[in-house]
């Protein structure tokens, strides 16, 4: 059988259909934003790129000890395209999967995915609560508290930026400006 292209209607059911956590879902959106935005400074797949980071966490809630294997399983039994299945599991390579990000889609979701929870962490802090004002600056003043946001591995945006050839800062920067595009969705505005 062929696969077919997911819509965003699509991805978002499936996410739900896998997923109660309101956390995680506003994760998912977090990270679909920063996807689009990334998508449209790249000249890329807005569309593609935001289903992507709808998706990418799949399988977690139900499936956290066989993060990114499930979520490969579940979209394959659903005949989405390779591109989109090889996409979403390369975000866990080194931790969960071999699977390297190879294209700029995968870099990219590489990169940010962590980011954008460490950037959550930082709003949230803020007597705003609200990524409308959180600076660049700011970020990374917490990133060097290593008890701050102590789960958010930053090897792995740093490895994400080396990655896509970006300066960590410029990095921190796009992933705001991508969250402040959503921030009403995921409750940061």
């Amino acid at each position: 059988m062929d696969s077919y292209i997911p819509t965003r209607e699509q991805a978002f059911q499936l996410l739900k259909e896998y997923n109660s956590n309101d956390s995680l879902i506003k994760h998912a959106l977090a990270v679909e934003g920063t996807m689009q935005y990334m998508a449209r400074k790249y000249d890329e797949d807005e569309a593609k790129w935001g289903i992507l980071g709808l998706i990418h966490d799949l399988d977690y809630e139900q499936f956290p000890d066989q993060h990114c294997i499930k979520t490969k399983e579940i979209l394959e039994e659903r005949r989405w395209p390779e591109e989109y299945i090889r996409a979403a599991i390369s975000h866990g390579w080194g931790i969960c999967t071999d699977v390297e990000p190879l294209s700029l889609m995968e870099k990219t979701l590489y990169a940010v995915d962590e980011l954008t929870g460490f950037i959550t962490a930082c709003a949230l802090v803020r007597p705003s609560k609200s990524v409308m004002d959180l600076k660049s600056k700011s970020v990374r003043k917490k990133w060097k508290q290593k008890h701050f946001a102590a789960g958010v591995d930053r090897t792995i945006i740093e490895k994400g930026a080396q990655m896509l050839g970006v300066e960590l800062n410029d990095l921190i920067s796009d992933v705001i400006s991508g969250m402040r595009e959503i921030a009403d969705q995921i409750n940061l505005k």
